[in-house]
This record gives structure tokens, C-alpha cells and sequence, in this order.
């Protein structure tokens, strides 16, 4: 027994076959993830190393050398990129794309372990690394104020409240602070009061090491209990410090404050960041290669809420820039494109099939094959992106096909005067071969995809898959659930001898476009050479319009983001550089697309140099204001005029092909 007679004999097996896979599929499409394109990260790890006051050749030679020497035998290691800067290290390892990132990271402590023993004796720790890429845009952007506590206390709620919370949530790969203003005390020699005490600086450090201890102590053990001592070797600010004893000099002791000015600071005073010209944290959330951003925002946006409850009254913690807006908003607009090239099908075939009951059975198709390829991705581990989803529009007009050409040919059939069971037992066993052909002739087009490497193959294999299983499962529905339809619900055509209102409208229109075809057939048929001679131009107009069109790898979304990278003169002092960023943030406020910024500038987060600084620009919505891209082109040349500084606005490519970040599209 063939399938579709199976399915006409058992019509209770069939109907509960395709009940059971709209269930499946309906729950499987509300657990796909969310994501703006398939996963196509490089699994990337940035390895951290710092060593204070060494110059950039110090630490290229003494520290990214050895590390570079360890990293290059691990093995599927595609670039590495190192970087040195005043007392710092990055180096970035991209691997593979077939490369587990986990196991890439036990491989990279491994050689870190190993290359211990080249590394400076005085390096404050061993380099660390995280399983991030440098060159990503921060998921979510989060901005603390506060009008009444100072900036380092804010740090602290930061460092000991927000920053734990979020590194814990999965799918977060590190939390960075812009404008970190660590508490620390600053300590200011006076040569020539050391020089009068014959004192040196090594003096001063060791005195310092060791007044400021925390040691343990030991206990006192009695006959019933047993004391801990407690000593509070620690000294917590710049007044504690100012009284520490230094030496002794003729019996006399030696203060701090008698040889150095000792003050309350900040551990990096050469590092600032505003939101909207106000002084201001900037806390960045980057995500792990290959996690989805909807997910990973979902996740720290549920417990925003109960990190504002414990935060003191003067600290308010503010949403600046969110990566996951634009990706619901570009999901949502392919969503109700899918909806709406749906409804042009079902509107197409009732025009031409023009029987309510003919229209119907293969529109059951539509949902059926749709629904049953979301199970399948959420099998496969696929998500609902722009490529997936546009799959699936494209194969709105392939999954009706099928059931069209079966119910054609049934209906053929009935007009001989099979009845609807007669008719449906005929017309699809004649029909299934061509059906079966139909589907896999298809589906093989997209089979050269799945072999495509690297990049180009993991972004475009959901797309491959996505609509080859969308057709395979409306073969199976067109040779199932079509002919069980039709043998029972499938109206007679003598209903239409004659056809009234719509009927006979759609009746006269058919018929217009039918004379239509046969005149320009007969003269395209009648004139053969100028034919052949106009499909000739044809060809050769459409290869000259390939050559001439521009091309590229993806063309540039409009996030409703700017960024701007800013640099000054190398030798550009920290005070020099807040000046020439302020008027660079003049320019940006005065822009009226730009909703809200953020500015950092100096040594710190994203910046490996003094001379550095960046600017994040959330722009209004896209209704009120021209692309992203006019926007940049307009601020191009007011931010030239600026002299001393140099400025790079850029719109945030969709995919980030390397591991380095960079002032153009292009490296």
C-alpha cells in the first residue's frame, strides 16, 4: 500500500500524525532562541597581562613574546594578535571555527602555566584570560550617576554588588567599568625631605609594605575556649596613612607626612567618562562567542530590578545602549513579512482555484510544513534569525506546490466523474512519483551550501537546512494529509457551470490573461530569430549589470548606533585629551538624531592608550531620522574641524570577522 492510499484508508492516523506535529512544531517554535544571524563567532579568547610602569618595548619583549612562544603550538590557533602599551599586554587568540572554545581554553592556561618561568619575576599576577572577542560591541550598556556620593564610592558598589551579579549570569563573558574610579590613597614623595633625613624612596616603599599589613595574627587557646586575634594592620584612608612611622631619626620618629604629601585619590586619574556631559560609570556587558545576545539580555534585564532595590538612594543605575532592540525589531519586521507573503499565497490560489474547499486543503500545507520545520531546528539547534526566517518566506510559494499538483490532479479526475474518494485513490498514486521528484529535485539545489567552509558555510547552513526541510516535510504533508482532504471535503467542479459575483469575476479575469499568453505566445513563436536574439541581449545585459553592481560580504545594518573612536597626538596629556573630547561631545549633543552618549577617554576599558577615547551614540528611533550611515557622513566632516584630535565615527558592522578592534571597516 502506497502513502497516500494509507493516509485515505486510515484517516484518524493521518489527522492525529499532523495534530502531533503542529504540537510539536508550535512548542518548539516558542523555545527557539532569538538571535540577528545564525552563530558564526570565532570562538576567541583575549589573554590580559599588566606589569606597572614598564615601557610598550618592555612588555612586547619581556611579556608578549614568551606568551606568543606558548601560544603558537596550541593547536587550531587561526590569528593571534598582540598589542603592548604602557604597563599592559593583550594578545588575542581567534581559533578555528570547528574549535570547541572550552577546550581552547585549557589548552591557553596550559601554555600560560608553562611560559611562567619567562615571564618578569615581578609581575603583580599571572596573565589572565576570558573567553571574549576584543573587537564585539558590549550587549548591554549600563550607565551609573550619582548627584551626591563621590564617583569611587560608586565604584565600589560596582565592584562588590552590579559586577559579581552579572559575571554569574551564563552566557556573560566578562563586565568592564569605563571610567573605573577605584578608591585608593595617593602618595605624593618630597625629595628633599627624604634627602634631609637621609631616606630613600626604597626606604619609603618597604616603611608602606609593611605598616600596611594584613597578617594573620594567631589565637589564644584556654582551657574552655579558644581566641582569634584580630589586627587591623590595614590602613583604610589618607588619614591613617599620614601618621605611619617611616624611620627614627635621633630617637625621633619619622612620619609619612613629614617627607610626602598623602592625599585620598583614585587608583587611575587618568581616566574619565561621562553620560551626556555628566560625569558618570559606564558598565559594559560583553557576551560569550557563540552565546545568543537576546538570551544573555533577557537574563541580566530579569534581574536589573532587584540590583536597583539594593543600591543606596544616590546612585542611579540607567539603560544606555541595548544590542538586543534592534534584533527583536529586524525579527519582528521578517515575521510579518513570513505573515504576509502567507496571505498572498492563500489570496493567489483562491483567485485561480476559485472553490473555497480547493483553496483550503493546500493551504493547510503553509502552516503544517512550517510548523514542522521549526521542530526540526529546534532539533538541530538552530534560532530564529534573519537568514532562517527569510528561508522560511522563500518557502511559502515551494510548500503549496506539492499539494497543488496533487490536488490538480484529483480534481482532473472528478471532472470525468470519479467520485471524491475514487478521484483522490487515482490522482495521487499517479501523481506521487512526481511529487517525490519535485521535493528532492528542490531540496539538492541547496545541498552545495552545506559544503561551503569557514565564515560563509556556518552562516548560511541554517538557511540551507531551514528550507530544504521545509520542503521535505511538504512533500510528506502533499502525499498524506492533501489526498485524505480531498477525498472527503473536495467540492464537485460542476458547483462552477455557473459562476456568480466573485466567481465570475475571477472567471473573466483568468480568461483576459489566458488570450493574453496565447497572442504573445503566437508571436513570440512567429518571430523565432528576433526571439533568440532578445534572450541573447538578455544574457548579456544581466553578466554586464553582475560585473558593474558594487559588492560585499553583508550590507551594513542600521542598529540605531554610532560609535566614535577618537585619538590625539602621542604625546597628548590626559587634560589635554578631556579638552578635545568635550568638544567632540559638543558636536555630538548638538546633533538632534542622537538620543543619548557615552565618552570615555585616557588608559582604561576599551582604550590601550592615553591618547585614546571612544564615544557610544544611541540615536532616536528610525521613523524620526535619517540611516545610521547619513548620520556618520554628517558628522564626518564637523568632527575634522576639530584641531588636535582625530575622529572615526563608524556604524557597528553585524558580524565581526577578526579579533581587533579598528578606527575603519577595514584592517
Amino acid at each position: 500500500m502506497n502513502l497516500p492510499a494509507f493516509s485515505i484508508q486510515r484517516p484518524v492516523t493521518t489527522t492525529l500524525a499532523m495534530l502531533a506535529l503542529f504540537a510539536f512544531g508550535l512548542l518548539a517554535y516558542q523555545r527557539l532562541p532569538v538571535s540577528d544571524l545564525p552563530n558564526v563567532d570565532f570562538p576567541t579568547i583575549a589573554v590580559f597581562a599588566n606589569l606597572p610602569g614598564a615601557s610598550p618595548e618592555t612588555m612586547a619583549a619581556s611579556v608578549a613574546t614568551p606568551l606568543e612562544k606558548a601560544f603558537s603550538s596550541i593547536p587550531g590557533v587561526d590569528s593571534m594578535t598582540s598589542s603592548s602599551a604602557l604597563g599592559r599586554t593583550n594578545i588575542t587568540l581567534q581559533f578555528s571555527l570547528s574549535r570547541n572554545i572550552d577546550a581552547a581554553a585549557l589548552d591557553v592556561q596550559s601554555a600560560i602555566s608553562s611560559s611562567l618561568r619567562r615571564l618578569p619575576p615581578d609581575l603583580p599576577s599571572p596573565p589572565s584570560f576570558r573567553k571574549i572577542n576584543p573587537a564585539d560591541s558590549p550587549v548591554l550598556f549600563l550607565v551609573l550617576t550619582s548627584e551626591t556620593l563621590p564617583l569611587s564610592q560608586a565604584d565600589a558598589y560596582i565592584q562588590t554588588l552590579v559586577a559579581p551579579r552579572l559575571s554569574s549570569l551564563p552566557g556573560v563573558a566578562q563586565v568592564s567599568i569605563y571610567g573605573s574610579q577605584k578608591y585608593a590613597v595617593r602618595i605624593q614623595a618630597n625629595p628633599l625631605a627624604l634627602t634631609a633625613r637621609s631616606l630613600t624612596l626604597e626606604d619609603l616603599r618597604l616603611a608602606l609594605q609593611a605598616g600596611n599589613s594584613n597578617r594573620p595574627t594567631g589565637t589564644l587557646n584556654g582551657p574552655a575556649q579558644t581566641f582569634t586575634i584580630k589586627s587591623s594592620g590595614q590602613l583604610p584612608d589618607a588619614a591613617a596613612f599620614r601618621n605611619l612611622i617611616v624611620a627614627y631619626r635621633d630617637a625621633a620618629p619619622i612620619r609619612l607626612e613629614d617627607v610626602a604629601t598623602v592625599s585620598d585619590s583614585i587608583e587611575n586619574d587618568l581616566s574619565a567618562t561621562w553620560f551626556n556631559q555628566d560625569r558618570s560609570l559606564a558598565i559594559a556587558i560583553e557576551r560569550q562567542p557563540g552565546s545568543n545576545t537576546v538570551a544573555v539580555v533577557d537574563a541580566i534585564n530579569s534581574l536589573l530590578p532587584e540590583i536597583r532595590r539594593q543600591l543606596p538612594g544616590g546612585l542611579h543605575l540607567d539603560l544606555h545602549l541595548d544590542r538586543s532592540e534592534p534584533i527583536r525589531r529586524s525579527i519582528h519586521d521578517v515575521q510579518l513579512t513570513l505573515l504576509l507573503s502567507i496571505a498572498l499565497v492563500v489570496l493567489v490560489l483562491f483567485i485561480f482555484l476559485r472553490r473555497l474547499s480547493a483553496t483550503l486543503i493546500p493551504c493547510l500545507a503553509i502552516p503544517l510544513s512550517l510548523l514542522g520545520t521549526f521542530a526540526a531546528m529546534h532539533l538541530l539547534g538552530f534560532s530564529l534569525n534573519n537568514l532562517s526566517l527569510m528561508a522560511l518566506t522563500l518557502a511559502v510559494g515551494f510548500v503549496v506546490d506539492d499539494a497543488i499538483v496533487v490536488l490538480e490532479n484529483i480534481v482532473r479526475h472528478m471532472e470525468r466523474g470519479a467520485t471524491a474518494r475514487q478521484a483522490a485513490l487515482r490522482g495521487s498514486r499517479e501523481i506521487a512519483f512526481t511529487v517525490v521528484s519535485m521535493t528532492i529535485s528542490l531540496v539538492v539545489v541547496f545541498l552545495p551550501v552545506l559544503f561551503m567552509e569557514d565564515l560563509l558555510g556556518r552562516l548560511f547552513k541554517e538557511f540551507a537546512l531551514t528550507i530544504g526541510i521545509a520542503v521535505l516535510v511538504s512533500g510528506v504533508v502533499s502525499l498524506t494529509l492533501t489526498p485524505m482532504l480531498c477525498s472527503r471535503f473536495l467540492a464537485a467542479p460542476a458547483a462552477l457551470e455557473h459562476p456568480r459575483g466573485l466567481f465570475r469575476f475571477t472567471e473573466a479575469l483568468l480568461s483576459a490573461l489566458q488570450r493574453t499568453y496565447e497572442h504573445s505566445l503566437r508571436a513570440v513563436l512567429q518571430h523565432p530569430r528576433l526571439t533568440l536574439l532578445a534572450t541573447a541581449a538578455t544574457i548579456a545585459l544581466t553578466a554586464t549589470l553582475f560585473s558593474s553592481l558594487p559588492k560585499g560580504f553583508i550590507p551594513s545594518e542600521d542598529l540605531g548606533q554610532i560609535s566614535i573612536v577618537t585619538e590625539g597626538a602621542p604625546d597628548a596629556s590626559f587634560a589635554s585629551m578631556v579638552t578635545h573630547q568635550r568638544r567632540v561631545a559638543d558636536i555630538v549633543q548638538a546633533n538632534p538624531y542622537v538620543a543619548g552618549f557615552t565618552s570615555s577617554v585616557g588608559a582604561g576599558g576599551p582604550n590601550a592608550t592615553a591618547n585614546a577615547g571612544r564615544l557610544s551614540l544611541r540615536l532616536i528611533p528610525r521613523h524620526q531620522r535619517p540611516s545610521a550611515s547619513q548620520i556618520v557622513n554628517a558628522l564626518r566632516p564637523q568632527l575634522a574641524r576639530i584641531p588636535g584630535i582625530r575622529a572615526f565615527p563608524q556604524v557597528p558592522p553585524a558580524i565581526r570577522l577578526g579579533g581587533t578592534s579598528s578606527k575603519s571597516p577595514y584592517q
